[in-house]
């Protein structure tokens, strides 16, 4: 595909994948983009204008084929292959990680788990045995490592991505607090916990004042 896609939309595809999965659990052949937007609170304008970016899908007076939508959706998603990946970071958030059964459901294998506290060496995060830090990079090569998870303090997260680059790693999943300074061609997704937790606390705020003043202006009627 040439055209570049934008981020938003991209951000929207795993949901729209989530809610099919949802219906395809539940035998639903079919949906319209009204009744996908009733379910999804997006309008169906929106939904349709995010799907004509990869080819519409949707027949007129039909709607959508919910099997060919997910299957093509989990297509553009990279989802047809499997990943490997790593958990670099053994703590309470790389042990929860670590235990998430649906990434396998979507094709991500966790193939091992790496600290550089003694302590926890030969723990069981699941069914994988926690690692030292010096053992990853023969670890990446041996195992076709594709994408490492790091959950460690944002001083150890810029040491250990250089390491991750150096060995191959093409892709990195970072819930470390810092950016990182890595090669174009390494992807990097940011999750900063406490930055969403902000969103919501703006949203809270917001939406109390809103009500005040909305129930303040009505004494003034």
């Amino acid at each position: 595909m040439d055209k570049d896609i934008s981020q938003a939309v991209i951000g929207r595809l795993p949901r729209y994948l989530r809610y099919l999965g949802e219906l395809k659990d539940k035998n639903v052949e079919r949906i319209s983009s009204s009744e996908l937007s009733a379910m999804m609170k997006v309008t169906a304008s929106q939904i349709r204008q995010d799907l004509n970016n990869f080819g519409g899908f949707g027949q007129q007076g039909y709607g959508y084929n919910v099997d060919f939508l997910y299957s093509e959706i989990s297509k553009i998603l990279g989802l047809e292959k499997q990943y490997n990946f790593v958990i670099i970071g053994a703590g309470n958030l790389g042990k929860a990680l670590g235990g998430y059964l649906n990434f396998e459901k979507r094709g991500f294998i966790l193939k091992g788990v790496f600290d550089q506290n003694p302590k926890l060496y030969g723990t069981m995060v699941r069914d994988v045995k926690v690692m030292p830090m010096e053992d990853l990079p023969s670890f990446i090569k041996e195992n076709d490592i594709d994408i490492a998870v790091l959950t460690i303090p944002k001083e150890g997260a810029v040491l250990v991505s250089k390491v991750l680059v150096e060995n191959g790693i093409k892709a990195i999943w970072n819930f470390a607090h810092v950016d990182l300074d890595v090669p174009e061609n390494v992807q990097v997704e940011n999750v900063h916990l406490s930055d969403s937790l902000m969103k919501l606390s703006y949203n809270i705020s917001s939406y109390n004042k809103n009500k005040e003043g909305s129930e303040g202006g009505e004494a003034f009627v």
